[in-house]
């Protein structure tokens, strides 16, 4: 009481002293406003400010009056200014010159000839500021004064009134306080302590307390008398309003019961009858802790104790039921799995035969419409089956087709979308339902062998979901059960509602999972390419939660090279398998320019952080940063494998000898980060050399520590030197894999050939026109020697085209190489950086032919680029040359050698 005292005392004295401090501001504010536009308004009418303003010197002429005026009048700003709003005096000379300052309407309003007084921050902060016009004779504004009071000026009047304010504030407090405190000190005394508070307090919490527990309350004296009875005895005991303050015996109570409240006895618990009621009764003394001596009972009716208790049963297993289903239906995306977690949890705690039937279309992953006709049982189960298992019953199997006839309570569900409840079937009337063409038990084509198992009772559910019926819940109890009841359908309808949500998830994943799956294998090579550099197997295999967007390729390059790629998308689904078909897409387009692996790497860091540029303005898009890649060519001529790779794990290399190592291939950062180069590494491999290229899956569930995360992938491929690449695959599939997948894998082994010396032809070719005729003569009689006659003749013009290409247009040293194998390969190099260009010559032209003829004899013909120059290069398909007319074999006969001395540079 005292600090509430104490406290409005205080803020009473607060009130008042900032009550006067906000009057003794507004009045300073007041003083300065009015103050200022005085002197505004002196210093603008005062004689020879006009003819000063309209002077050539005006800031010489103004300023020593101004600053008298300033000072004379205690502002703390004179300024005068001219139409256009330049300063002619200001107390701070840096400013003189300078634009006036505030907000731009108040500067406006000054300009235009307008008295203001206004608050605002000036050039020396949050002032009062005055302007009043200076006008001409003729009335036109030759400019203005404005005068400044700064607030915090105005606030220091206000400070200088404090001291006086606190301290009569102060002795008020100091006096209330006082006072106070002997009122209260006195209060106390007479209350034992208590304040008006606690003492209110106690009061409402024992009133509130008596009268709203749920069991009675006596306080008995030590004579017997009723002190005190609450509400709730009051009832439970049918007392008379006047029963307070009379002896126990006169109340009209059961004769044991009036005993124990006299006894002043400790009991617990003990029952007593009053009237239809049976009374739990505890009684205690009250004079334990000094109180005064008598004692309080306190009563509870337990009559519907019993059937409350068997109540709460139910309902607690029910809600045990609702929650186990709520847990287990929804584990799974699988759509046989789900409904047999239905049948799992409802045998035999809700029913003694369960069974599950989806429509047709469900299963295959669409959306059914009406009329709803083909049912397939996908789960069963029922309590005494066969063995024990309660997940299968005698009476179905599972697959089957579900049939019932147009009066069983299943298809009325179907057409109506609403649960049907079959309370009860006698063996009589199922037999004569039979008869007359019906099935009231709900059994379908098993209708005759329900009476067998003692089929009673039935629940019959429609699986529905934002209004599309998916199936069927059928719910069977027999007759060692009691019969569903009306309330058993919320139940059933609450059961097959959550699985009617997990089978349309499980539908909706097992659709788009089909969908992403076909999608990735489109995008992934149907078949490998052919080509002699290296002998390839591959394997993909999605993750079991879904598809991922790892990816592998195999491109053949000129030159008997190939180049091997694995790579990885993040994330899973639609977008990553997509994403990893532009990245394929990408990687052979680049490819086709013959890009050494680090440029390459390169090119696709820089698509991808573009197409991340994209998904920006796309608030839902997915970003492509941080997919990885490795990417290797592979040379059979020099048997020299060149690496570059972007966050993706190294190639692991199983020599002829069987030994296994990592090579060290310097890692640079994942797609799409920059600001790096790409690094390669140079690895001379040997004949019969086993590349191992494969995504992170492969390791999911290992160690993933560097040294020791490919332990397991290292003992499998050294326990198996001698397997080829089809077998390594299987055998790493089947011994690295994790038993549960949790990424896709993307697996290429590659063993490496090397093309036979043999095999291999070159010749170095002296810059003369002369030289062609002896390398296409000399090149010719190896062609030959190789036993593929049949290609000499298109092979010379080939040669000749390519030689005398880059004879006229290259630069030294110009080189020409041979190379056999399932195709017969002509590479011809120099040192020019120029590339050639295939055009159509028109009729009159002398040149411009040589490469278009090179395109019609060979089957594919390009040009790459080396640290030196250029290689132009064309691939001649064994077996068959192609057939020429009399007139365009003349042309090929004299082109080559004509070339030498005719035609310009854009020839070809």
């Amino acid at each position: 009481m005292f600090i509430l005292q104490l406290l409005l005392v205080l803020l009473l004295v607060v009130g008042a002293v900032v009550g006067l401090a906000l009057q003794a501001r507004s009045q300073g504010m007041t003083d300065a406003r009015r103050r200022s536009l005085a002197v505004a308004g002196t210093m603008a009418n005062a004689p020879g400010v006009a003819q000063a303003m309209a002077s050539n010197h005006p800031t010489a002429l103004l300023r020593d009056s101004a600053e008298a005026a300033r000072k004379g009048s205690g502002v703390d700003s004179v300024v005068v200014f001219d139409r256009r709003g330049l300063r002619l005096t200001h107390p701070d000379t840096t400013l003189i010159g300078k634009r006036i300052i505030g907000p731009a309407k108040l500067v406006r309003e000054e300009l235009a000839g307008k008295t203001i007084s206004e608050t605002f921050h000036a050039s020396q902060g949050l002032s009062v500021v005055s302007a009043v016009p200076v006008l001409k004779p003729d009335g036109s504004v030759l400019g203005g004064v404005s005068v400044g009071v700064k607030v915090e000026s105005v606030n220091s009047v206000m400070t200088q009134r404090l001291p006086l304010l606190l301290g009569s504030a102060t002795g008020a407090l100091a006096l209330t306080t006082g006072g106070t405190a002997l009122i209260s000190r006195r209060v106390r005394r007479q209350t034992h302590g208590l304040g008006a508070t606690e003492m209110t307090r106690m009061y409402e919490h024992h009133d509130a307390v008596l009268h709203s527990v749920r069991e009675g309350v006596l306080v008995l004296a030590a004579d017997g008398r009723l002190l005190l009875v609450n509400s709730e005895a009051r009832a439970l005991l049918g007392l008379a309003p006047d029963a307070e303050g009379r002896h126990i015996a006169e109340l009209g109570l059961e004769p044991q019961l009036t005993e124990l409240l006299v006894s002043g006895r400790s009991v617990t618990d003990e029952v007593y009858p009053c009237g239809n009621r049976l009374l739990a009764v505890n009684l205690r003394p009250t004079d334990r802790s000094g109180g005064p001596a008598g004692s309080v009972a306190t009563l509870r009716d337990t009559t519907e104790l019993q059937a409350l208790s068997g109540r709460a049963a139910a309902a607690r297993e029910r809600l045990e039921l609702l929650y186990d289903a709520g847990v287990r239906i929804g584990s799974t995306l699988e759509l046989t799995e789900t409904t047999e977690k239905l049948v799992e949890v409802a045998v035999p705690r809700f029913a003694d035969i369960v069974t599950v039937e989806l429509l047709d279309p469900v299963l295959q992953g669409e959306e059914p419409e009406p009329p709803y006709e083909v049912l397939h049982r996908t789960a069963m189960g029922g309590e005494g089956s066969e063995g024990g298992d309660t997940t299968a019953h005698p009476l179905f199997r599972p697959g089957e087709r579900a049939v019932y006839r147009p009066t069983a309570p299943q298809s009325q569900a179907l057409r109506t979308g609403h649960a049907v409840l079959q309370a009860a079937v006698s063996d009589q009337t199922a037999g004569d339902d039979q008869t007359a063409g019906g099935d009231a038990t709900g059994l379908g084509a098993h209708a005759e062998h329900g009476p067998d198992h003692g089929v009673q009772s039935l629940i019959t559910v429609p699986l529905r979901y934002r209004g599309v019926t998916l199936g069927l819940a059928n719910f069977w109890r027999t007759r060692r059960s009691e019969p569903f009841e009306e309330e058993d359908l919320a139940i059933a309808g609450e059961l097959s509602g959550r699985t009617a949500i997990c089978v349309d998830n499980a539908r909706r994943y097992a659709r788009e999972h089909a969908m992403v799956t076909t999608l990735q294998r489109n995008l992934l090579p149907g078949s490998l390419p052919e080509q002699d550099a290296t002998e390839v197997a591959t394997r993909y295999l999605p993750a079991q939660g879904g598809t991922s967007g790892s990816w592998f390729d195999v491109i053949p390059l000129p030159g008997h090279r190939v180049a091997l790629v694995v790579g990885k998308v993040a994330g899973q689904g639609l977008h990553a398998a997509a994403t990893m078909g532009r990245l394929r897409i990408a990687v052979q387009n680049f490819s086709a320019l013959d890009l050494p692996p680090d440029e390459l790497l390169s090119l696709l860091d820089e698509l991808v952080a573009r197409l991340d540029l994209e998904q920006d303005t796309d608030p839902d898009g997915a970003r492509i940063t941080g997919a990885t890649c490795l990417y290797a060519i592979y040379d059979s001529v020099r048997g020299l494998c060149t690496v570059a790779r972007a966050g993706h794990p190294a190639p692991v290399l199983i020599g002829p000898d069987g030994t296994v190592h990592t090579p060290a291939v310097p890692v640079s950062p994942p797609l799409g980060l920059g600001g790096e180069p790409f690094e390669v590494a140079e690895l001379p491999l040997a004949e019969g050399t086993r590349l191992v290229l494969y995504t992170n899956g492969l390791l999911d569930g290992h160690d993933g520590a560097p040294d020791t995360g490919l332990d397991p992938l290292r003992r499998a491929l050294a326990d198996s030197p001698d397997l080829g690449p089809e077998e390594t695959c299987q055998t790493l599939l089947d011994t690295v894999r994790p038993a549960r997948q949790s990424d896709d894998i993307a697996l290429l082994v590659a063993r490496t050939r090397v093309l036979d010396p043999k095999d291999v032809a070159e010749w170095e070719v002296p810059l003369d026109p002369a030289a062609v005729a002896p390398i296409r003569a000399a090149a010719a009689q190896q062609i030959r020697s190789w036993g593929l006659e049949e290609a000499d003749f298109a092979a010379e013009l080939i040669i000749s085209e390519l030689i005398t290409n880059a004879l006229r247009y290259g630069a030294p040293p110009v080189r020409l190489r041979l190379l056999r194998g399932r195709d017969l390969t002509f590479e011809v190099s120099d040192g020019s950086s120029t590339s050639p260009h295939l055009r159509r010559a028109r009729a009159t032209d002398e040149g411009g032919r040589g490469l278009f003829l090179v395109s019609q004899f060979a089957q594919r013909w390009g040009t790459r680029y080396t640290a030196d120059g250029k290689v132009i290069w064309a691939e001649q398909a064994l077996g068959g040359t192609a057939a020429l007319d009399d007139g365009a074999l003349g042309l090929a006969l004299g082109l080559g050698d004509s070339l030498v001395d005719q035609g310009d540079p854009s020839a070809l």
